[in-house]
């Protein structure tokens, strides 16, 4: 079979779902039914993915007598935790659809909302993300770090990320191959699919609250996808830096101003203590904090150097060809699975 004949064979499909797993037992025997329910109803031939992210309990387990039951399930089991964006990742470069769906596996992503998502599709849009108008069964404090989340990722942002969107959305397989042809390893799904433009709407739906098990989003992993997002597609950090240090110089030749005059004016003080505070606050803040913020691109950079493959397939149950078992993006090289 040629490449050509055998890339037509891969991409036979109408939908593919893809949904990252990540110790999500409690969840599975729910998630399942309904995810089999939902390939029912679609009205053309689908797949169901699941990306088990280095999971530590016995789900990888559930899903793989699941997949030898029904033929449209597929499991990628990475050899490690890659991290959610990762996950996602490996699960779109493995879709043959031509209309992908990404969904959380917690069920806070319904299901049924796929529909939605497909009819939008079906009008001609190449993304279609939902968008969450109600967050059932959140605290308040986790409600309110949220919206402060999206209103500083919003702020900080060049590329116009829609609030209140996860990585809930469905992608055309034209969106799709744009999103493949990206090769950065520090990865910002949504985002991502902000950048490559395209005709881009949104369905609206209520989030339901979790049924089991916890979150895998608390607060610090917020804090560092809104960095990743605010590196990945802005250079505001650095003219923040810039000015932050401006201002840090201003303030200490004010307060050496300040200084020398209280002291022609016969002021107490200390010799040489006005000139120490001075240089030492100049200095000091100018390069701590450029330092940071600079040693943050930096940091990516190396990790973009590197060219280590984004993610590595221990095992892919479910799928009758073998592929490639590496996450790279021009191409997939074999491993033992």
């Amino acid at each position: 079979m040629t490449g050509q004949n055998a890339a037509a064979h891969e991409r036979v499909l109408r939908y593919s779902l893809v949904i990252p797993v990540y110790n999500e037992e409690a969840m599975l025997p729910l998630l399942l039914h309904r995810i089999v329910k939902l390939l029912d109803q679609l009205d053309g031939s689908a797949e169901a993915i699941f990306v088990d992210d280095g999971s530590h309990d016995t789900g990888s387990i559930f899903l793989r007598g699941a997949v030898r039951i029904d033929s449209r399930l597929r499991l990628i089991e990475l050899s490690r935790n890659f991290g959610h964006q990762i996950a996602i990742t490996a699960g779109m470069n493995a879709a043959r659809g031509e209309a992908v769906v990404v969904m959380d596996a917690d069920l806070q992503d319904p299901p049924e909302v796929v529909l939605e998502l497909i009819a939008k599709w079906k009008e001609g849009f190449d993304v279609v993300y939902a968008r969450r108008i109600l967050r059932q069964g959140e605290t308040l404090f986790k409600r309110a770090t949220a919206n402060l989340y999206y209103r500083v990722l919003s702020a900080m942002t060049t590329v116009p990320i829609p609030r209140d969107v996860g990585d809930f959305r469905l992608v055309s397989r034209q969106a799709l191959d744009a999103f493949k042809s990206m090769p950065e390893s520090d990865r910002f799904v949504r985002g991502m699919f902000a950048w490559i433009g395209f005709r881009q709407a949104e369905v609206l739906f209520e989030r339901p609250p979790r049924m089991a098990g916890e979150t895998k989003y608390p607060l610090w992993k917020m804090v560092k996808l809104a960095i990743h997002g605010m590196l990945s597609f802005s250079e505001k950090p650095l003219r923040m830096a810039l000015w932050a240090g401006l201002t840090i110089c201003f303030l200490a030749i004010s307060f050496g101003i300040y200084a020398v005059i209280f002291k022609l004016l016969g002021g107490a003080m200390v010799d040489g203590w006005a000139s120490t505070v001075v240089l030492v606050s100049f200095l000091s803040g100018i390069n701590l904090f450029m330092t940071g913020v600079v040693g943050l691109y930096v940091g990516g950079i190396h990790a973009e150097v590197k060219r280590r493959p984004l993610y590595i397939v221990a095992h892919d149950t479910g799928r009758q060809t073998e592929v490639a078992a590496t996450g790279t993006q021009t191409g997939h090289r074999n491993v033992a699975s």
